[in-house]
Protein backbone atom coordinates (compact mmCIF):
# COMPACT_ATOMS: atom_id res chain seq x y z
CA UNK A 1 0.00 0.00 0.00
CA UNK A 2 2.71 2.41 1.25
CA UNK A 3 4.65 2.00 -2.40
CA UNK A 4 1.19 2.55 -4.45
CA UNK A 5 0.88 5.71 -1.99
CA UNK A 6 4.02 7.26 -3.37
CA UNK A 7 3.89 6.26 -6.63
CA UNK A 8 0.25 8.10 -6.63
CA UNK A 9 1.24 11.34 -4.82
CA UNK A 10 4.05 11.28 -7.53
CA UNK A 11 2.55 11.33 -10.58
CA UNK A 12 -0.56 13.82 -9.10
CA UNK A 13 2.75 16.13 -7.82
CA UNK A 14 4.04 15.35 -11.30
CA UNK A 15 1.54 16.55 -13.26
CA UNK A 16 1.33 19.97 -11.75
CA UNK A 17 4.12 20.63 -10.33
CA UNK A 18 7.15 18.88 -10.85
CA UNK A 19 6.65 18.76 -14.80
CA UNK A 20 6.78 22.81 -14.88
CA UNK A 21 10.02 22.45 -11.74
CA UNK A 22 11.92 19.70 -14.51
CA UNK A 23 11.15 22.07 -17.62
CA UNK A 24 12.71 25.11 -15.86
CA UNK A 25 16.18 23.42 -15.07
CA UNK A 26 16.01 21.70 -18.39
CA UNK A 27 15.60 25.21 -19.96
CA UNK A 28 18.35 26.47 -17.79
CA UNK A 29 20.56 23.95 -19.16
CA UNK A 30 19.78 24.63 -22.67
CA UNK A 31 20.09 27.99 -22.31
CA UNK A 32 23.38 27.42 -20.72
CA UNK A 33 24.47 25.58 -23.57
CA UNK A 34 22.98 27.25 -26.40
CA UNK A 35 21.79 30.66 -25.52
CA UNK A 36 18.43 32.37 -25.27
CA UNK A 37 16.26 32.19 -28.12
CA UNK A 38 16.22 34.92 -30.65
CA UNK A 39 12.49 36.59 -30.95
CA UNK A 40 12.60 36.93 -34.01
CA UNK A 41 11.63 40.85 -35.18
CA UNK A 42 10.09 42.93 -38.18
CA UNK A 43 11.75 45.34 -39.95
CA UNK A 44 9.51 45.46 -43.19
CA UNK A 45 5.86 44.67 -44.04
CA UNK A 46 7.50 42.07 -46.11
CA UNK A 47 8.11 40.35 -43.75
CA UNK A 48 4.77 39.46 -42.47
CA UNK A 49 2.47 36.74 -44.14
CA UNK A 50 -0.97 38.17 -45.43
CA UNK A 51 -3.53 37.15 -42.78
CA UNK A 52 -7.01 36.51 -41.79
CA UNK A 53 -8.83 36.91 -38.59
CA UNK A 54 -11.69 34.19 -38.25
CA UNK A 55 -13.92 35.24 -35.36
CA UNK A 56 -16.78 32.40 -34.53
CA UNK A 57 -19.19 33.98 -32.51
CA UNK A 58 -22.59 32.45 -31.56
CA UNK A 59 -25.39 34.80 -29.61
CA UNK A 60 -22.36 37.42 -28.52
CA UNK A 61 -24.60 40.99 -28.97
CA UNK A 62 -23.23 42.01 -25.48
CA UNK A 63 -19.79 41.27 -26.32
CA UNK A 64 -19.86 42.10 -30.01
CA UNK A 65 -19.74 46.12 -30.66
CA UNK A 66 -16.60 46.10 -27.91
CA UNK A 67 -15.16 43.43 -29.83
CA UNK A 68 -15.48 44.18 -33.52
CA UNK A 69 -14.02 47.81 -31.87
CA UNK A 70 -10.84 45.73 -30.94
CA UNK A 71 -10.28 43.97 -33.55
CA UNK A 72 -10.68 46.89 -36.19
CA UNK A 73 -8.15 49.25 -34.17
CA UNK A 74 -5.29 45.59 -34.58
CA UNK A 75 -1.95 46.61 -36.01
CA UNK A 76 -0.82 45.16 -39.20
CA UNK A 77 0.24 46.30 -42.82
CA UNK A 78 -2.67 47.54 -44.99
CA UNK A 79 -3.60 45.33 -47.89
CA UNK A 80 -2.58 42.26 -45.30
CA UNK A 81 -5.15 41.92 -43.43
CA UNK A 82 -8.48 40.55 -43.92
CA UNK A 83 -11.84 40.03 -40.96
CA UNK A 84 -13.97 37.06 -41.39
CA UNK A 85 -16.62 36.66 -38.89
CA UNK A 86 -18.90 33.53 -38.72
CA UNK A 87 -22.54 33.37 -36.40
CA UNK A 88 -24.28 30.55 -37.75
CA UNK A 89 -26.75 29.50 -35.93
CA UNK A 90 -27.06 32.65 -34.04
CA UNK A 91 -30.43 34.02 -32.97
CA UNK A 92 -29.74 37.55 -31.71
CA UNK A 93 -28.56 40.47 -33.03
CA UNK A 94 -25.05 39.05 -33.65
CA UNK A 95 -25.34 39.30 -37.32
CA UNK A 96 -26.78 42.74 -37.66
CA UNK A 97 -24.09 44.35 -35.85
CA UNK A 98 -21.43 43.03 -37.69
CA UNK A 99 -23.13 43.43 -40.86
CA UNK A 100 -23.02 46.77 -40.12
CA UNK A 101 -19.10 47.53 -40.76
CA UNK A 102 -17.79 46.80 -44.58
CA UNK A 103 -14.30 45.77 -43.43
CA UNK A 104 -15.56 42.81 -42.17
CA UNK A 105 -16.91 39.56 -44.46
CA UNK A 106 -19.92 38.39 -42.31
CA UNK A 107 -21.03 34.34 -42.95
CA UNK A 108 -24.05 33.63 -41.76
CA UNK A 109 -26.53 30.50 -41.73
CA UNK A 110 -29.76 30.05 -39.24
CA UNK A 111 -28.91 26.60 -38.76
CA UNK A 112 -26.59 25.68 -35.68
CA UNK A 113 -24.31 23.03 -36.33
CA UNK A 114 -21.49 23.83 -34.00
CA UNK A 115 -18.79 25.82 -34.00
CA UNK A 116 -15.88 24.07 -35.71
CA UNK A 117 -18.47 23.25 -38.13
CA UNK A 118 -18.64 26.89 -38.52
CA UNK A 119 -15.12 27.64 -38.36
CA UNK A 120 -14.24 24.93 -41.84
CA UNK A 121 -16.71 27.26 -43.60
CA UNK A 122 -15.49 29.95 -43.10
CA UNK A 123 -11.94 28.53 -44.04
CA UNK A 124 -13.47 28.38 -47.57
CA UNK A 125 -13.48 32.24 -47.60
CA UNK A 126 -9.78 32.28 -46.19
CA UNK A 127 -6.95 32.74 -49.63
CA UNK A 128 -4.44 34.39 -46.72
CA UNK A 129 -0.78 32.61 -45.90
CA UNK A 130 -2.18 32.16 -42.17
CA UNK A 131 -4.94 32.22 -40.43
CA UNK A 132 -5.68 33.36 -36.81
CA UNK A 133 -8.91 32.19 -34.66
CA UNK A 134 -9.80 34.11 -31.65
CA UNK A 135 -12.94 34.17 -29.82
CA UNK A 136 -16.05 36.77 -29.97
CA UNK A 137 -15.55 37.46 -25.67
CA UNK A 138 -11.96 38.17 -25.93
CA UNK A 139 -10.07 41.72 -26.85
CA UNK A 140 -6.62 41.01 -28.00
CA UNK A 141 -3.68 43.86 -27.44
CA UNK A 142 -3.15 46.18 -30.52
CA UNK A 143 0.28 44.35 -31.96
CA UNK A 144 -1.07 40.63 -31.05
CA UNK A 145 -1.22 39.92 -34.86
CA UNK A 146 2.46 41.19 -36.08
CA UNK A 147 3.74 39.76 -32.80
CA UNK A 148 1.98 36.21 -33.90
CA UNK A 149 2.79 36.62 -38.04
CA UNK A 150 6.67 37.24 -37.32
CA UNK A 151 7.21 33.55 -36.43
CA UNK A 152 6.36 32.49 -39.69
CA UNK A 153 9.62 33.28 -40.98
CA UNK A 154 10.69 30.24 -39.49
CA UNK A 155 9.79 27.45 -41.75
CA UNK A 156 9.49 24.94 -38.82
CA UNK A 157 6.93 26.82 -37.48
CA UNK A 158 3.16 25.70 -38.35
CA UNK A 159 1.44 27.37 -35.55
CA UNK A 160 1.45 30.08 -33.04
CA UNK A 161 -0.35 30.20 -30.00
CA UNK A 162 -1.18 33.39 -27.94
CA UNK A 163 -1.81 33.93 -24.64
CA UNK A 164 -5.34 33.97 -22.04
CA UNK A 165 -5.58 36.17 -19.71
CA UNK A 166 -8.40 35.98 -17.02
CA UNK A 167 -9.17 40.01 -16.08
CA UNK A 168 -9.75 39.33 -12.11
CA UNK A 169 -11.55 42.33 -10.01
CA UNK A 170 -11.20 42.97 -6.40
CA UNK A 171 -14.80 41.62 -6.53
CA UNK A 172 -13.66 38.42 -7.57
CA UNK A 173 -15.20 34.99 -6.24
CA UNK A 174 -13.69 31.68 -5.78
CA UNK A 175 -13.49 32.04 -9.70
CA UNK A 176 -10.51 34.25 -9.35
CA UNK A 177 -8.96 30.38 -9.28
CA UNK A 178 -9.17 31.09 -13.23
CA UNK A 179 -6.62 34.06 -13.20
CA UNK A 180 -4.04 32.21 -11.12
CA UNK A 181 -4.33 28.75 -12.92
CA UNK A 182 -3.64 30.55 -16.71
CA UNK A 183 -0.76 32.41 -15.25
CA UNK A 184 0.80 29.23 -14.26
CA UNK A 185 -0.39 27.66 -17.36
CA UNK A 186 1.20 30.57 -19.82
CA UNK A 187 4.81 29.72 -17.59
CA UNK A 188 4.48 26.02 -18.95
CA UNK A 189 3.69 27.11 -22.34
CA UNK A 190 6.60 29.54 -22.89
CA UNK A 191 8.85 26.33 -22.07
CA UNK A 192 7.39 24.12 -23.90
CA UNK A 193 7.95 26.20 -26.42
CA UNK A 194 11.32 26.99 -25.89
CA UNK A 195 12.14 23.38 -25.40
CA UNK A 196 10.30 22.03 -28.62
CA UNK A 197 6.54 22.98 -29.05
CA UNK A 198 3.46 23.70 -27.09
CA UNK A 199 1.15 20.81 -26.92
CA UNK A 200 -2.08 22.08 -28.26
CA UNK A 201 -3.60 25.92 -28.32
CA UNK A 202 -6.65 27.71 -26.35
CA UNK A 203 -9.03 29.19 -28.53
CA UNK A 204 -8.93 32.27 -27.48
CA UNK A 205 -6.01 33.24 -29.64
CA UNK A 206 -3.78 30.99 -31.77
CA UNK A 207 -3.34 30.36 -35.67
CA UNK A 208 -1.62 28.14 -38.09
CA UNK A 209 -0.01 28.28 -41.74
CA UNK A 210 -3.14 27.93 -43.89
CA UNK A 211 -1.84 25.30 -46.12
CA UNK A 212 -1.57 23.13 -42.94
CA UNK A 213 -4.81 23.32 -42.11
CA UNK A 214 -6.96 20.19 -41.15
CA UNK A 215 -10.60 19.89 -40.74
CA UNK A 216 -11.30 17.68 -37.86
CA UNK A 217 -14.26 16.04 -37.12
CA UNK A 218 -17.64 17.93 -36.71
CA UNK A 219 -18.34 15.99 -33.63
CA UNK A 220 -14.68 17.46 -31.93
CA UNK A 221 -15.17 18.91 -28.43
CA UNK A 222 -11.90 20.78 -28.70
CA UNK A 223 -11.33 21.61 -32.09
CA UNK A 224 -8.52 24.47 -31.68
CA UNK A 225 -6.90 21.97 -29.50
CA UNK A 226 -6.60 19.07 -31.96
CA UNK A 227 -6.36 21.62 -34.94
CA UNK A 228 -2.94 22.67 -33.49
CA UNK A 229 -1.67 19.17 -32.05
CA UNK A 230 -2.28 17.83 -35.72
CA UNK A 231 0.41 20.79 -37.34
CA UNK A 232 2.57 19.13 -34.35
CA UNK A 233 1.93 15.78 -35.26
CA UNK A 234 2.94 16.43 -38.49
CA UNK A 235 6.78 17.47 -37.63
CA UNK A 236 5.77 21.33 -37.30
CA UNK A 237 6.97 23.42 -34.02
CA UNK A 238 3.43 25.40 -32.36
CA UNK A 239 5.23 28.72 -30.84
CA UNK A 240 3.83 30.24 -27.64
CA UNK A 241 3.70 33.89 -27.93
CA UNK A 242 2.74 35.61 -24.77
CA UNK A 243 3.05 39.43 -26.14
CA UNK A 244 0.28 38.21 -28.56
CA UNK A 245 -2.59 37.84 -25.62
CA UNK A 246 -6.63 37.89 -25.77
CA UNK A 247 -8.70 38.64 -22.31
CA UNK A 248 -11.19 37.96 -21.65
CA UNK A 249 -13.75 37.98 -18.07
CA UNK A 250 -13.41 35.54 -15.47
CA UNK A 251 -16.68 33.18 -16.04
CA UNK A 252 -19.60 34.73 -14.39
CA UNK A 253 -19.72 32.20 -11.48
CA UNK A 254 -18.30 28.78 -9.81
CA UNK A 255 -21.11 26.98 -11.68
CA UNK A 256 -20.80 28.33 -15.58
CA UNK A 257 -16.79 27.81 -14.69
CA UNK A 258 -17.61 24.17 -13.70
CA UNK A 259 -19.83 23.80 -16.92
CA UNK A 260 -16.63 25.41 -18.78
CA UNK A 261 -14.13 22.58 -17.48
CA UNK A 262 -16.37 19.21 -17.78
CA UNK A 263 -16.45 20.07 -21.59
CA UNK A 264 -12.98 20.68 -22.32
CA UNK A 265 -12.38 17.81 -19.76
CA UNK A 266 -14.37 15.55 -22.16
CA UNK A 267 -13.21 17.35 -25.27
CA UNK A 268 -9.59 16.38 -24.13
CA UNK A 269 -9.96 12.67 -23.68
CA UNK A 270 -11.33 12.51 -27.19
CA UNK A 271 -8.56 14.40 -28.34
CA UNK A 272 -6.25 11.64 -26.05
CA UNK A 273 -8.20 8.75 -27.61
CA UNK A 274 -8.50 10.83 -31.35
CA UNK A 275 -4.65 11.40 -31.34
CA UNK A 276 -2.92 7.85 -29.87
CA UNK A 277 -0.41 7.69 -31.96
CA UNK A 278 1.39 10.79 -29.85
CA UNK A 279 1.79 8.08 -27.12
CA UNK A 280 4.14 6.43 -28.92
CA UNK A 281 7.16 7.40 -27.34
CA UNK A 282 8.99 5.62 -30.35
CA UNK A 283 7.69 7.86 -32.80
CA UNK A 284 7.53 11.02 -31.43
CA UNK A 285 9.68 11.19 -28.41
CA UNK A 286 9.65 14.74 -27.07
CA UNK A 287 6.61 15.45 -28.34
CA UNK A 288 5.22 12.44 -26.68
CA UNK A 289 6.84 13.74 -23.67
CA UNK A 290 5.63 17.02 -23.45
CA UNK A 291 1.83 16.23 -24.70
CA UNK A 292 1.98 13.20 -21.83
CA UNK A 293 3.34 15.43 -18.71
CA UNK A 294 1.26 18.19 -19.63
CA UNK A 295 -2.01 17.27 -20.88
CA UNK A 296 -2.75 13.61 -20.87
CA UNK A 297 -1.94 13.22 -16.82
CA UNK A 298 -4.09 15.56 -15.83
CA UNK A 299 -7.16 14.37 -18.31
CA UNK A 300 -7.06 10.35 -17.12
CA UNK A 301 -5.49 9.45 -14.32
CA UNK A 302 -4.49 11.95 -11.67
CA UNK A 303 -8.02 12.94 -10.21
CA UNK A 304 -8.49 9.38 -9.44
CA UNK A 305 -4.95 9.34 -7.80
CA UNK A 306 -6.00 12.05 -6.12
CA UNK A 307 -8.80 10.20 -4.38
CA UNK A 308 -6.76 6.60 -4.46
CA UNK A 309 -3.39 8.62 -2.20
CA UNK A 310 -6.34 9.69 0.32
CA UNK A 311 -7.88 6.52 0.60
CA UNK A 312 -4.76 4.85 0.83
CA UNK A 313 -3.35 6.80 3.22
CA UNK A 314 -6.59 6.73 5.51
CA UNK A 315 -5.78 2.81 5.30
CA UNK A 316 -2.21 3.45 6.27
CA UNK A 317 -2.64 5.31 9.09
CA UNK A 318 -5.11 2.49 10.68
CA UNK A 319 -3.02 -0.33 10.04
CA UNK A 320 -0.90 1.84 12.03
CA UNK A 321 1.65 4.23 10.30
CA UNK A 322 4.18 6.26 11.83
CA UNK A 323 4.16 9.53 12.13
CA UNK A 324 4.89 10.39 8.50
CA UNK A 325 2.16 8.98 7.07
CA UNK A 326 0.24 10.62 10.06
CA UNK A 327 1.78 14.04 8.65
CA UNK A 328 0.86 13.26 5.29
CA UNK A 329 -3.04 12.28 5.89
CA UNK A 330 -2.95 15.65 8.38
CA UNK A 331 -1.82 17.73 5.10
CA UNK A 332 -3.89 15.99 2.78
CA UNK A 333 -7.56 16.47 5.11
CA UNK A 334 -6.29 20.13 5.08
CA UNK A 335 -5.40 20.97 1.91
CA UNK A 336 -9.46 19.39 0.83
CA UNK A 337 -10.70 21.37 4.09
CA UNK A 338 -9.72 24.07 2.72
CA UNK A 339 -11.59 23.49 -0.27
CA UNK A 340 -14.41 22.60 1.19
CA UNK A 341 -14.47 25.87 3.19
CA UNK A 342 -13.97 27.94 -0.02
CA UNK A 343 -16.90 26.16 -1.39
CA UNK A 344 -19.27 26.59 1.73
CA UNK A 345 -18.19 29.98 1.47
CA UNK A 346 -18.57 31.24 -2.06
CA UNK A 347 -22.34 29.70 -1.47
CA UNK A 348 -22.67 32.54 1.24
CA UNK A 349 -20.92 34.78 -1.05
CA UNK A 350 -17.89 35.28 1.61
CA UNK A 351 -15.04 35.93 -0.34
CA UNK A 352 -11.52 34.74 0.89
CA UNK A 353 -8.87 34.41 -1.65
CA UNK A 354 -6.49 32.49 0.48
CA UNK A 355 -8.75 29.05 -0.21
CA UNK A 356 -9.53 30.22 -4.14
CA UNK A 357 -6.51 28.16 -5.16
CA UNK A 358 -7.63 24.43 -2.88
CA UNK A 359 -11.14 25.47 -4.35
CA UNK A 360 -10.35 26.16 -7.79
CA UNK A 361 -7.89 22.88 -7.73
CA UNK A 362 -10.41 20.83 -6.92
CA UNK A 363 -13.38 21.79 -8.92
CA UNK A 364 -10.37 21.35 -11.66
CA UNK A 365 -10.36 18.06 -11.11
CA UNK A 366 -13.88 17.32 -9.81
CA UNK A 367 -15.07 18.13 -13.60
CA UNK A 368 -12.49 15.60 -15.20
CA UNK A 369 -13.69 13.18 -13.71
CA UNK A 370 -17.68 14.45 -14.47
CA UNK A 371 -16.46 15.07 -18.18
CA UNK A 372 -14.28 11.52 -18.59
CA UNK A 373 -18.03 10.14 -17.24
CA UNK A 374 -20.10 12.69 -20.01
CA UNK A 375 -17.78 11.49 -22.54
CA UNK A 376 -18.65 7.58 -22.21
CA UNK A 377 -21.86 8.46 -21.82
CA UNK A 378 -22.03 10.12 -25.05
CA UNK A 379 -23.80 13.31 -23.57
CA UNK A 380 -21.31 15.78 -24.55
CA UNK A 381 -22.27 17.62 -27.85
CA UNK A 382 -19.48 19.72 -29.80
CA UNK A 383 -21.69 22.32 -30.23
CA UNK A 384 -21.15 25.76 -29.08
CA UNK A 385 -22.30 25.59 -25.18
CA UNK A 386 -21.52 28.95 -23.57
CA UNK A 387 -20.11 29.76 -20.50
CA UNK A 388 -21.43 33.10 -19.29
CA UNK A 389 -19.16 35.46 -17.96
CA UNK A 390 -18.82 38.74 -16.70
CA UNK A 391 -18.51 41.63 -19.25
CA UNK A 392 -15.75 44.22 -19.04
CA UNK A 393 -15.15 46.60 -22.50
CA UNK A 394 -11.48 46.71 -22.42
CA UNK A 395 -9.16 49.26 -24.57
CA UNK A 396 -6.44 47.81 -25.77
Amino acid sequence: MKILLWLSLFIVFYAFFGYGILLFVIIKIKRILRGKPVIPTVTHDNQLPTCTLVVAAYNEESFMPEKIQNTLALHYPAGKLNFVFITDGSSDRTPDIIAAYPQITLLHRPERRGKIAAVHRAMNAVNSDVVVFTDANTYLNTDALINICRHYQDANVGAVAGEKRVMVDETADATAGEGFYWKYESKLKTWDSELYTVVGAAGELFSIKTQLYKPVSETAILDDFMISLLVAKDGYRVIYEPNAYAQETSSANVQEELKRKIRIAAGGLQSIIWLKSLLNFFRTPLLSFQYISHRVLRWTVVPFLMLFALALNIAIVIDGGNWLYQLLLAGQVAFYTMALAGWLLEQRKVKVKLLFIPYYFCMMNYAVIRGIFRYFAGTQSAAWEKAQRKQVIVNS
